[in-house]
């Protein structure tokens, strides 16, 4: 065989990506020009952050959590004022904030720097996710992608936070699963985890369809390295640092509830009254029936559901009912929605609400003290119809899912001959446990 003819499917495999990764990068761009009105010193005004649509957390934040002077992990400083992000989200704004302070001698320099320098790793954590995605649809599915690359609600709220890393790893796992890479994958999932918490959830899935499959030894493989690997990186800062170590946990459990959230609504209105306590106890309650309802779905369902279904609605359930759904977490959800089910009337639908409620939130929050901005903001009722937008649309692409469960012939997947793009060793594997051969 010539080189011509080894190099020609190698060309043929990668060529398909490149478009993908310039619309990705155009994506990243948008998002960053979306921003520049506050680059230019908007942030110091929280009125034109507001107007302008571009705030984002992570110029304050280097200032509020002391990245300009020390680690935030091992500094001394009021628990209040500590990162409350798991680690390797701590220590990649360590790193950059390491940087900046040898390139800049002036603080509010350093500031804009360290925007600069995030939106440039999060704009390679966009393509590099776009393009992992891309892997894991397949050669028919790929253009599916597209949807993560430059959905609007994707360029809104790319640069909010850091949330794009923790898709990057996501993306990851769920190819290195599909590829039956299962240490590969247990160690981006543990990174995955240890950088935002939401990666959690697709543990469940990954059991509940192991359950139904018994294939044991490949996810107890992962499983076991995910661990390891959240072991590795956090234990250092558990030994040393004990304190800034715990502050993401204990915010996550004291935090009331906030913005984006439908607990607010109930909280606003008073129908009925719910105190800090009863939120925090219905949320975990609604989580947790709605997590029964998808194990009885993947276990009763007349076919093995795909991964990437159930990490879907595993990941939309957890979402609807948490105390906190920030504008970026439309992040976490874009790439497993469209894996899930890639039909474009609802996700356009979807993409809309997530606009309105981008604009939303910045909108009511002028109006809230202390700017009361009544002139500039909208009111309640009008700020929860872009709360409720996000949930009823949401809801939407859920039931869609669970009808495609219930009726495979429904998938458009599975329509183009595709067991489950992601499955890994679950693709084609027969049936060792269902609901229906305990009745029977």
């Amino acid at each position: 065989m010539t080189s011509t003819e080894v190099r020609a499917p190698l060309l043929a495999r990668t060529v398909p990506y490149l478009p993908l990764g310039l619309i990705a990068a155009l994506g990243a761009t948008l998002a960053y020009v979306v921003r520049l009105p506050c680059r230019t010193g908007g942030w110091n005004d929280q009125v034109s952050t507001y107007t302008n649509f571009c705030y984002t957390d992570i110029y304050p934040l280097y200032f509020d959590r002391g990245l300009a002077t020390q680690n935030p992990y091992f500094a001394d400083v009021p628990f209040d004022k500590q990162v409350e992000y798991p680690v390797v989200l701590g220590e990649v704004m360590q790193a950059i904030s390491w940087i900046v302070r040898w390139l800049e001698p002036d603080q509010v320099a350093q500031a804009v720097r360290f925007y600069d320098i995030t939106v440039i790793l999060l704009g390679l954590c966009l393509v590099g996710g776009v393009l992992l995605m891309a892997a894991v649809a397949g050669p028919k599915r790929r253009w599916d992608a597209l949807w993560y690359a430059i959905s609007p609600a994707v360029v809104l709220a790319a640069y909010i936070n850091w949330d794009l890393v923790a898709g990057v790893l996501s993306m990851g796992m769920l190819l290195a699963w599909g590829r039956r890479r299962q240490v590969l994958a247990g160690v981006l999932l543990g990174l995955a985890i240890a950088t935002k918490f939401y990666p959690l959830m697709f543990v469940g899935a990954l059991f509940l369809l192991t359950l139904r499959t018994a294939r044991w030894r490949p996810f107890l493989v992962t499983i076991g390295s995910a661990a390891g690997a959240w072991i590795v990186v956090n234990a250092p800062f558990m030994i040393f640092a004990w304190d800034g170590w715990r502050r993401f946990y204990v915010f996550s459990q004291e935090r009331g509830v906030d913005w984006g959230s439908p607990w607010l609504f109930f909280q606003n209105k008073g129908w009925p009254v719910l105190g800090e306590s009863d939120v925090s106890m219905l949320g975990m309650v609604s989580l947790a029936a709605l997590c029964l309802g998808i194990a009885v779905l993947t276990l009763a369902a007349p076919r093995r559901p795909r991964l990437a279904q159930i990490c879907f609605l595993a990941l939309a359930a957890f979402m609807m009912t948490n105390k906190v759904w920030s504008p970026q977490f439309v992040l976490w959800l874009v790439p497993f929605a469209v894996l899930a089910r890639p039909n474009w009337k609802p996700l356009a639908l979807w993409q809309l609400a997530e606009v309105w409620y981008f604009a939303a939130i910045w909108l009511y929050l002028l109006s809230q003290p202390p700017l009361s901005r009544n002139d500039l903001g909208i009111g309640d009722d009008t700020y929860f119809t872009a709360v409720w937008g996000r949930v009823i649309t949401i809801g939407i692409m859920m039931a869609f899912v669970v009808r495609d469960i219930l009726r495979p012939g429904k998938d458009v997947v599975r329509q183009s001959d595709i067991d489950d793009q992601a499955g890994g060793v679950f693709e084609g594997a027969p049936d060792r446990f269902t609901l229906s051969s305990v009745t029977r």
